[in-house]
């Protein structure tokens, strides 16, 4: 147990949860709980608000064992919550087998991307959350319960996405697919005449397109297309007039490209190339601040005119903001839940003085969208806009009633969104 003063990966939340567990075991796990008064699961602390927090006391996982098991005949893996996805990737690799998509950072931990929603980019492609099976988490009473989602319907789409509130998660089992190839490009200075003119075809450049932008006017930014090898490869000689890049790219401007997943077309294993940072580089100190709207992606467009006429005071605080498309879900408290969407995420100077009024100025802007926040990045969406966001939000509170009826597992985070 660590009773030191502990922070988020950022450093701009230092949590107040006295004490920090990290039992061995399942069964050690299972008795904390039961004994613990309020206790919440911590995972890689890639959380930009206090989300993982706990007015008691917190717990990892990182000392659990965390096998992986794979079934090639169901399809599936089945890994323990803790494990990262770079340690899962290379073990799914091993065995001849892939996920759907990952996300920018490989770095983060399965059942914390998974909790909050975290995604990866692509028309067709689901967030993380959406290749759950199977969870198997630890309830206020100490209990091990099992959602599947052929047996367990709503209680299932409800818990999935579960923000921590119904118990601590201690494995998933994920569909899985045959492993792939992937090469990647980027396109230097697309304009934002092209971007709007052509959103929908930009985006369908790649199994994975990300854009990304720092709101000046006179150009919107970088693409990176990301295809399948084994399909047809998309031109580089442009893109709707942006160019090849002559070199491998940061997605900063001026960072060194060495902590990036290899471009220019070469051919590499999906983990390889799907994220954006090498599994073996850390992307950066955690001296930045990140935000994320959702907005319905037959309204992308006009979200992003919205933007824009916000920019001068977007890009002064603005280290680089990332554009990307996620496909609708049936998840509860997923952000692209029954909506395809587009994800306008903001990596922001490390000022949180600075940045948090912007918030509110760009929260207003996109309003008329009905923008729903990452749940793990700063925003400051009023709860009861949150809320009218999310169509079964209330069956979601009632589940995490059923599951934790004392508030075990609840904190400020949830206190203010739970009613």
């Amino acid at each position: 147990m660590t009773t030191a003063h502990r922070s988020n990966w950022a450093g701009n939340i230092t949590f107040r949860a006295a004490e920090l567990h990290r039992p061995a075991t399942v069964a050690e796990l299972q008795k904390l709980v039961a004994a613990s008064g309020a206790i919440r699961a911590v995972g890689t602390r890639h959380s930009f608000n206090d989300i993982a927090d706990s007015p008691g006391a917190q717990v990892s996982l990182d000392a659990l064992d965390q096998p992986v098991e794979v079934d090639t005949g169901a399809g599936t893996v089945t890994v323990g919550a803790g494990a990262r996805y770079a340690q899962l990737s290379a073990a799914l690799d091993a065995a001849g087998v892939a996920l759907h998509n990952l996300g920018s950072l490989p770095h983060i931990s399965v059942a914390g991307a998974c909790a909050t929603g975290t995604h990866g980019s692509g028309d067709g492609n689901g967030s993380l959350a959406t290749a759950v099976r199977a969870i198997d988490l630890v309830t206020a009473d100490g209990e091990l319960v099992t959602l599947h989602r052929d047996r367990d319907g709503d209680r299932f789409a409800g818990a999935v996405v579960g923000l921590g509130a119904l118990g601590i998660v201690v494995r998933l089992t994920l569909d899985v697919i045959p492993t792939f190839d992937v090469r990647q490009w980027v396109f230097d200075g697309l304009s934002w005449t092209a971007l709007t003119d052509h959103l929908d075809a930009v985006f369908a450049a790649g199994d994975s397109v990300s854009v990304f932008t720092r709101w000046h006017a006179d150009q919107a930014g970088r693409v990176w297309v990301k295809r399948r090898a084994d399909t047809h490869q998309p031109d580089a000689g442009e893109l709707f007039g942006a160019r090849p890049a002559e070199g491998p790219r940061h997605p900063v401007p001026g960072m060194p490209a060495e902590y990036c997943t290899e471009q220019d077309g070469v051919a590499g294993r999906w983990h390889d190339r799907l994220p954006h940072f090498r599994a073996e580089f850390l992307p950066s100190s955690g001296a930045e601040l990140q935000t994320e709207y959702l907005v319905p992606r037959d309204r992308a467009a006009d979200a992003l005119a919205a933007l824009a006429r916000l920019r001068e005071r977007i890009a002064p605080i603005l280290q680089v903001c990332e554009l990307r498309t996620v496909a609708r879900d049936a998840l509860w408290l997923s952000p692209a839940y029954q909506r395809d969407v587009l994800g306008i995420h903001f990596t922001w100077v490390d000022d949180e003085a600075a940045v948090r009024p912007v918030l509110r100025g760009i929260e207003a802007a996109l309003a008329p969208f009905a923008p729903r926040p990452h749940w793990g990045k700063l925003f400051s969406i009023a709860p009861e806009q949150v809320r009218a966001a999310y169509p079964r939000f209330a069956d979601f509170a009632a589940l995490a009633g059923e599951f934790d009826p004392h508030g075990k597992f609840r904190n400020a985070f949830l206190d203010r969104f739970l009613t």
